[in-house]
């Protein structure tokens, strides 16, 4: 009882089961995800964690870990939305219900969070750690739904962060380029399904491991923001100053998936 506890979605892969075990022996641990088998196999060896089984594209089952959260004692110390799904699909293509599940699940989902647990956030001094992208600034050809979510998602908590000044609330947001981890290959098509063709990136692709210590240190520090390489810098310097090469550059870079989305249709 006398560890503080860390809140983290996604944790059954990727980014969210990496800080796990980061922070396993440091905090009690409610682990978050839809995925029960991975979730519990993440758990396996951790005395103290609770793990919670939640679809975060259902507001209902969200309520019911939020009254979860705010029932536990001892100090909420860190929310962490790491959760996250994309699609790799033309917008002129990609059915409605595609754009809303990326929506809720990337931005919906952590604002409902930290809407319901926004006075314990605060009254504790939590840090609310949000796994942001670059595509949340700029344009990335085959992923409407998720530049759109994650812009969305910057915007809200950058301007809560304004809205907060002075008080216990700290906001962490991530911004990382393209990063090894499943939610790539778990990304959708226009249909909802799988998607099938490979990926097209832009600049290195980060290991879990170097983001992860990053992710780290920035929490150690209660940072506000946390960018990775030099790319995503000059990649948004042009985007801002010349916003039609910036276009023409990014379309030449994923004219493979432009063109595999065509086949496929």
């Amino acid at each position: 009882m006398t560890k503080p506890i860390a809140v983290i979605t996604g944790a059954a892969s990727g980014i969210g089961k990496a800080l796990a075990e980061q922070l396993a022996d440091s905090h009690r641990l409610v682990l978050v995800d839809r995925d029960e088998a991975a979730l519990l196999h993440v758990a396996t060896g951790k005395k103290d964690r609770l793990v919670q089984v939640v679809d975060l594209s259902n507001t209902e089952e969200i309520d019911a870990l939020v009254a979860t959260i705010s029932g536990l004692e001892g100090r909420l110390a860190l929310l962490i939305n790491s959760a996250g799904i994309t699609h790799r699909s033309m917008a002129s293509e990609t059915e409605l219900a595609v754009i809303q599940r990326v929506m809720q699940v990337d931005y919906f989902a952590p604002v409902q969070l930290v809407s319901g647990l926004f006075a314990r956030l605060n009254h504790d001094r939590s840090l609310v750690v949000n796994l942001g992208s670059m595509a949340g600034w700029m344009p990335v050809a085959g992923r409407a739904g998720y530049c759109a979510a994650k812009s969305a998602l910057s915007q809200y908590f950058e301007t809560l962060r304004a809205e907060s000044h002075g008080l216990g609330l700290g906001i962490l947001m991530v911004y990382p380029t393209f990063v090894a981890t499943p939610i790539e290959q778990n990304a959708l098509n226009a249909s909802g399904k799988v998607a099938t063709k490979s990926r097209s990136t832009a600049g290195r692709v980060q290991s879990l491991d170097s983001v992860v210590s990053k992710i780290m240190a920035a929490i150690h520090r209660r940072e506000q923001r946390l960018y990775f390489d030099y790319f995503t810098r000059f990649a948004t310097w042009i985007y801002k100053f010349s916003p039609g090469l910036y276009q023409y550059l990014m379309r030449r870079k994923f004219q493979v998936e432009i063109n595999a989305e065509a086949a496929e249709r």
